[in-house]
């Protein structure tokens, strides 16, 4: 071949820097972003963190998966014991037969200074009131657990996109090289649709969540492969010193982000292995410590993600159990009961947790699942089946924490329940109020893929002002 004629192979960002100026170019850029992480990001964003004061550090999301019934829980609705045993007036095509109005079985009270009315369900969380802000007006776009699920957690319903949490790591890096940034934990199992719900999708890989079944308390079966059986530390570093030679010959001449996930990969599991030994052992926390979350798998993975966020980690995000375990289509006071009495002494522990040790204000907590449940009861062979069916029109989330305007609520359901009414707040209203708190600007937050810059919330989203302190 004639090299005159040969055009050149493409050089990364980072090689062209390493090649130019005797590499001063590359020390500069190490510098800046020190971490290789940050080089990651360095490489594939071009700069498009924004100047957004961040009120936020950090992000916990429990998700309640399968879809709790916002009626239930933080929206009380007491017109339909007008219509019990009756059709309602109003409303809206549902997946499967609703029949007659079904008014909570829970009584709710008003608490705090707000006042705001919670459901006995949540008693516990409902003592911080003043913290939260209850958006009542959320709205998805299917009655279906996949796709609502996708839209919640990645921005959209039917194409694979990058879900929250890799968005959060590609803006702004991680603050521990040890740990993962992105946790996702889920104990006895994944939920519906499992590693799509913390996909990185086109971003780099090194963006991914890391999945954690919490179901386990021993540290080699809560993280697969955290040790290696057969070789030593120093054994294990040359090792990874030789196959990082390799690769970085094989990447001289190539552009491949893919193949630097991979290196970095590589290089955090190595590190992982002394410093996630620390963050999950809970026999460091004091027993009045172990107590307040409680001894369930929810107060052990509430508190390891404490311990997480603590150590630097983004994002944690804690998914109630594997499948869909809120989807109560029958018997849903029965289940909506227990499945609240997991989790309800965890959430309140965690907020008290973080206020006491002077970390609320900088971590934002967020609770909710992918879409609420009818007003209307669920009828199953002509029959009752006491439960409720899906309802993508109207549902709640909130949000306490970092930035957020305690003692408030935003928008709205009929009088009924069924839809969003008042304020409509859309999934990617929610998308850009997070990103804004965590001081990203959603509309710049972009990567380019497949010939067009993509974001988060698509060409959609407005940060909900109103609760933001």
């Amino acid at each position: 071949m004639n090299p005159i004629l040969t055009p050149p192979l493409p050089l990364s960002r980072r090689e062209f820097l390493r090649r130019s100026g005797l590499g001063f170019g590359m020390m500069g850029l190490a510098g800046l972003v020190a971490s290789p992480e940050r080089l990651a990001v360095a490489s594939t964003s071009a700069g498009q963190l924004s100047h957004i004061a961040p009120r936020a550090k950090r992000v916990i999301h429990f998700f309640l998966n399968g879809g709790p019934s916002h009626v239930d829980t933080f929206d009380p609705k007491p017109a339909l014991a007008r219509y019990v045993g009756k059709t309602l007036p109003q409303t809206r095509l549902t997946e499967r037969k609703t029949g007659a109005a079904f008014p909570s079985p829970f009584t709710f009270q008003r608490y705090g200074q707000s006042g705001i009315e919670v459901s006995e369900l949540f008693a516990k969380t409902a003592a911080h009131m003043d913290d939260i802000a209850v958006i009542r007006s959320m709205y998805a776009q299917v009655p279906n657990h996949e796709p609502s699920l996708m839209l919640m957690n990645c921005g959209d319903s039917v194409q694979p996109r990058p879900s929250l949490g890799s968005w959060l790591m590609y803006g702004l890096g991680t603050e521990n090289e040890n740990l993962p940034g992105f946790i996702a934990m889920c104990p006895g199992g994944q939920p519906i649709k499992s590693a799509e719900n913390w996909q990185s999708a086109f971003l780099p890989g090194i963006y991914q969540g890391t999945y954690v079944d919490t179901q386990h308390r021993e540290l080699d079966r809560l993280i697969e492969n955290i040790r290696s059986p057969h070789a030593t530390a120093g054994v294990q570093r040359r090792q990874l010193d030789l196959l990082q030679r390799i690769n970085q010959a094989h990447r001289q001449d190539r552009l491949d982000v893919r193949l630097d996930a991979r290196i970095q990969s590589f290089e955090l599991a190595f590190r992982m292995q002394t410093e996630a030994a620390d963050a999950f052992d809970l026999s460091h926390e004091p027993k009045h410590i172990t107590d307040l979350y409680g001894n369930g798998v929810h107060g052990r993975q509430t508190l390891i993600a404490r311990r997480l966020l603590e150590r630097g980690v983004r994002f944690v995000q804690l998914w109630h159990g594997a499948g869909q375990p809120w989807d109560n289509h029958e018997k849903i006071e029965e289940n909506h009961r227990k499945l609240a009495a997991e989790i309800d002494q965890p959430i309140a522990a965690l907020l008290s947790d973080l206020k006491q040790r002077g970390l609320l204000d900088e971590t934002l907590v967020i609770w909710g699942g992918e879409f609420g449940r009818t007003p209307t009861v669920e009828m199953g062979g002509g029959t009752s089946k006491l439960g409720r069916d899906h309802n993508h029109y109207g549902f709640t989330v909130w949000m306490a924490g970092g930035g957020i305007k305690g003692g408030t609520v935003h928008g709205s359901t009929d009088e009924l329940g069924f839809a969003a009414q008042e304020k409509p707040t859309s999934v990617h209203d929610l998308h850009a109020t997070i990103l804004h708190l965590m001081g990203l600007n959603h509309e710049h937050l972009t990567y380019r893929y497949a010939g067009r810059d993509f974001r988060l919330t698509d060409v959609y989203g407005e940060v909900l002002r109103e609760i933001i302190a």
